[in-house]
């Protein structure tokens, strides 16, 4: 990894990679990380737009991610943001109701997305 890190997310997306977000390191971070396992190399992506961490991400049925919540510097945030592997670019989205860290996300067959606690 390029940068040190705890509290992140590591999430296997469709193409393989897996994608480390997140975290924390003396502050909040908004750095996000691919893992080629192939060739066993580490590429700085762009960045999130918000930093966080003990959030959650998951992978979506149509291959984006949706990281939700977490921790970000001196408050829990409600904040949510995609992440689209196909352009590696990030895009904010509709807000939770209430900020939430330590959460769970869990995908329904429905394809609509549980999160509880935090």
């Amino acid at each position: 990894m390029n940068h040190a890190r705890r509290d992140h997310t590591a999430s296997i997306l469709r193409n393989g990679k897996v994608l480390v977000i997140g975290g924390f390191e003396n502050s909040a971070l908004n750095s996000a990380e691919l893992y080629d396992p192939p060739t066993e190399t580490w590429t700085t992506i762009g960045s999130m737009n918000h930093a966080r961490s003990e959030h959650t991400a998951s992978v979506l049925i149509n291959g984006r991610m949706l990281v939700t919540g977490g921790y970000s510097s001196d408050n829990w945030v409600n904040s949510a943001e995609l992440y689209d592997p196909s352009t590696e670019t990030w895009t904010p989205t509709a807000s939770m109701i209430m900020p939430r860290g330590r959460h769970t996300a869990s995908i329904l067959t429905n394809e609509n997305l549980l999160i509880i606690g935090g």
